[in-house]
């Protein structure tokens, strides 16, 4: 079994590998101001950026769907890990050797499915490239060369080939201390009559990365005329490739992607190779299966779906490439960029197009032109005959639809008017009232989807949810009593040189909102305020760590990274909120004690009353001090 990491490490790792460079191997960031970074957040859908990242604090948070922590909860969440081959994943990126403290190092039992997995598909690239030179490998070689691509093109893509044998590669991973069962779980072997045998044989291999670069899967090309499999065979389905949820060439080409807020998407691997060739390295392609929602999920946190993006489809201009144009423009309002199509003359492909016209040809070819709706609706228009009414009545019945869909009421009327153009309907408004009508009819039937998850949109100050954690009701950020409490524990965590030591006097009753009580204690308990003095990051790891559930933990990171809503964060500020909820504190226990004075009335022991009305005195000089002197009486 496997011992646990040492702590010292876990710090180590922690410390050294930032949280926005792991972030950004996901998702475009971009500057919110404050020190904070901002992006679309991967484990929610959103159209305006609400995911904030604090590289100084080493932490993320979404005011959207709540999620946050540090960045070893950041990998945990995104790729499905556990903590432990969390670590693992970033000392190895780190340069760090990990200790355990039941002793040993890091022995390959002890790692992790998807580390050990990740490790042999390593291993397996590797092995491929290595296999390209070999003379069996002639063939592939020449398929490529055929093809525009030479030795530096292959190189650059890790383009590789696998032996004709039947189990050379998996005789190669045993060597490398790669167990039978790792072999098949990860889809590199399978299972043969006398134990497990390599599944890909005799073929050109693609390696297929995750975003993070880390090579989860193959695409394998088929050589030989005797080879009876399928042109193209993928790796199968595994706890790391999953082939809706992969793009190829996404690691070489997110950076530009995000860049230039541009993407082009094609149909196959060599395709892909093609444009980063001719200079377009925004190319990337699926992998055995459609564009579906999961691809655009990736695409728009690299786009941030700001006005100027544009994603380009390229199809080839058959039937097939038709069907997968309109297929592409069903999905095309779950992006916020611009879509657009490009069909290469004599409907050749990228590859194609740049061995017969060159790179400056498949340049051209990507410059957007022709927008997706327009292609999918002139597919659609062109089945009919147009010069009857009853074919123009046919076609807007089967076109209106599809722009009855488009969200944006805006660009549907557009659209509704460009449709009635193509069909020849001279009574524009009649079109426009048709979509609209179909558009009303389907809301009203409940087609819009899922209703979204209430989110505070693109500003982390308008409302606050409901706390499952602790008891209490939920915040209300128009409360003077709430917004104060929320600002002051943002500046414990985030600036606590500037309220400790006062802040560490405070106690959690003086925390209004159940909430923000619990995220007092856990300051408390992390060793208070002081303790950010020396070191901030540790220090908030030291909260995080004292938090009771997952719903405190969120509420911390929250507070950790949210801005302020002061303009000059300085002494003045921070005093001006210690006295506050000090100030509020004091109001409240002066009513208390009246109140109980007042219910009691006659029947109230004289000490009794003595000691409360020295208590309502003493607290009431201490009140109008604190409003004379501010943050000098505390």
């Amino acid at each position: 079994m496997a011992g646990r990491i040492n702590d010292d490490d876990v710090k180590a790792v922690r410390d050294a590998v930032p949280i926005d460079a792991v972030v950004s191997e996901y998702l475009q960031l971009r500057n919110a101001g404050g020190g904070n970074l901002k992006g679309l957040c991967p484990f929610h859908d959103e159209k305006s950026p609400s995911f904030q990242v604090s590289p100084s604090k080493g932490l993320f948070h979404c005011f959207g769907c709540q999620e946050g922590g540090d960045t070893i909860a950041f990998v945990m969440k995104i790729d499905h890990l556990s903590f432990s081959e969390t670590v693992e994943r970033l000392a190895a990126k780190a340069g760090i050797t990990l200790r355990y403290e039941e002793g040993g190092y890091n022995p390959s039992h002890q790692r992790g499915e998807r580390i050990r997995l990740v490790e042999a598909h390593k291993a397996a690239a590797q092995f491929y490239v290595e296999q390209l030179d070999s003379p069996e490998a002639e063939i592939g070689r020449k398929f490529l060369a055929e093809r525009g691509f030479d030795q530096a093109a292959a190189a650059h893509f890790g383009v590789g080939y696998s032996p004709a044998g039947w189990d050379h590669l998996t005789r190669y991973l045993r060597g490398k201390g790669f167990s039978d069962r790792e072999l098949i779980t990860s889809g590199l072997s399978q299972d043969g009559r006398r134990g497990p045998i390599d599944r890909f044989r005799g073929r050109l291999m693609w390696p297929i990365s995750d975003t993070s670069g880390e090579v989860v899967g193959f695409g394998a090309r088929k050589l030989r005329d005797d080879d009876n499999g399928p042109k193209y065979l993928n790796t199968p389905e595994t706890s790391i490739y999953k082939k809706s949820q992969v793009l190829y060439g996404i690691d070489l080409a997110k950076k530009d992607i995000a860049k230039a807020s541009r993407a082009v998407v094609v149909e196959g691997y060599t395709d892909v190779m093609a444009c980063h060739l001719a200079g377009i390295t925004t190319a990337i392609a699926t992998c055995g299966t459609a564009f579906g929602g999961d691809h655009i999920k990736i695409l728009r946190r690299l786009l941030m779906d700001n006005g100027s993006a544009r994603v380009i489809f390229t199809f080839d201009g058959d039937a097939a490439g038709q069907k997968a144009a309109l297929r592409a423009f069903e999905d095309d309002q779950k992006f916020a960029a611009e879509t657009y199509i490009a069909i290469a003359p004599d409907n050749m492909d990228p590859c194609d197009l740049r061995l017969v016209k060159g790179d400056e040809a498949v340049r051209d070819l990507v410059e957007p032109r022709t927008p997706l709706f327009e292609f999918a609706l002139r597919q659609i228009v062109g089945r009919y005959d147009l010069e009857t009414p009853a074919g123009r009545g046919a076609a807007l019945d089967e076109a209106a639809p599809v722009v009855a869909r488009i969200k944006n009421s805006s660009s549907q009327h557009e659209v509704a008017v460009q449709l009635a153009g193509m069909l020849g309907i001279l009574d524009t408004q009649f079109v426009v009232k048709r979509v609209a009508q179909l558009a009303r009819w389907a809301r009203d039937r409940g087609d819009r989807g899922p209703a979204p998850a209430p989110t505070r949109g693109g500003s982390p100050h308008q409302q606050a949810r409901p706390t499952a954690g602790p008891s209490g009701p939920a915040l209300h950020l128009r409360s003077p009593a709430h917004r104060t409490e929320r600002e002051l524990l943002k500046l414990a965590l985030q600036r606590p040189a500037l309220v400790s030591p006062a802040f560490d006097a405070y106690g959690v009753d003086e925390f209004t909102a159940p909430p923000y009580a619990a995220v007092r204690q856990c300051i408390a308990e992390a060793g208070g305020a002081e303790r950010g003095l020396a070191d901030t990051r540790e220090y908030l790891v030291g909260v995080l760590g004292v938090a009771p559930d997952d719903t405190v933990r969120k509420l911390v990171t929250e507070l950790a990274v949210e801005v302020f809503h002061g303009k000059s964060i300085d002494e003045a500020y921070a005093g001006e909120h210690l006295v506050k909820v000090r100030l509020r504190a004091v109001d409240r226990r002066i009513n208390d004690v009246q109140g109980s004075l007042s219910r009691l009335g006659s029947n109230v022991a004289p000490d009794h009353l003595a000691a409360a009305q020295n208590e309502v005195w003493v607290l009431q000089q201490y009140a109008q001090s604190l409003r004379n002197n501010g943050a000098d009486a505390l």
